[in-house]
């Protein structure tokens, strides 16, 4: 069973990038249990943040940690642009290959019943070269739910797939994601309001986050929602400023 999802806090944290200075004194929280949506212009610092809250980058100064008091490592699991599978694994093998680099002992069972939930459990011994961008971002996502962690950053995992397909892996992220620590990266304003409980705007440098406005209703929001495509546009003329 998942432990309870921690909240996430960064308490004065500062961040350089060369000379220019990405954070100054930041103070935010991203809320337990729930998908918090960064969207920013390339550049202004995102996929930075998210590399903190992960433990990959350290910050120049501050703290980032659990509001729980436990170490965040062990607890996270990434989900990137790219879907790193391994080419000589089979589908089945890269859903588990975290167990398996750690030593542990894999779990075929619960791995077939995540492929079945992301419609792919007639391809798990297939190898990655044979499957469609769709159904490789589905198995990346079926592997970072089979690492069962409580909190899951997720940096624009969708973002080279077709409308089509990306609308299908967004109604999959907000359905089997639900209940844990998220934070998605993205520079589409749809994807967000399908999929926020809270998004906040990055801009400027040091970067400042401001609070949107999120549509009504259960995540994942559909695609016709008169409340979504009205915060899409909101968000969309804010972002052009």
């Amino acid at each position: 069973m998942m432990a309870p999802p921690p909240a996430i806090r960064l308490e004065g944290v500062g961040l350089d990038f060369g000379a220019a200075p990405l954070f100054r004194d930041l103070d935010l929280c991203f809320g337990a249990g729930i998908m918090t949506v960064l969207l920013g212009a390339s550049g202004v610092g995102k996929t930075s943040l998210l590399r903190m809250l992960g433990g990959l980058v350290m910050p120049d100064y501050g703290r980032v940690a659990a509001a729980d008091g436990q170490p965040l490592a062990g607890r996270v699991a990434w989900m990137g642009q790219q879907d790193l599978l391994l080419p000589w694994a089979t589908v089945m093998d890269n859903v588990m290959l975290g167990a398996r680099l750690r030593g542990d002992r894999a779990d075929r069972g619960r791995a077939g019943r995540l492929l079945d939930c992301v419609g792919l459990s007639s391809r798990a011994a297939a190898l990655p070269g044979t499957l469609s961008g769709g159904m490789r971002q589905r198995v990346a996502l079926a592997r970072v739910l089979y690492e069962d962690r409580p909190v899951v950053l997720m940096d624009e995992p969708f973002s080279a797939l077709d409308s089509v397909t990306r609308a299908r892996m967004q109604d999959l992220a907000g359905r089997m994601l639900a209940g844990r620590t998220v934070v998605l990266i993205t520079h589409d304003p749809l994807e967000a309001c399908r999929l926020a409980d809270r998004m906040l705007l990055m801009s400027g440098h040091p970067a400042r986050l401001d609070a949107m406005g999120v549509p009504a209703g259960a995540v994942p929001r559909a695609v016709d929602d008169p409340g979504v495509l009205a915060a899409q546009s909101v968000l969309l003329r804010r972002m052009m400023q």
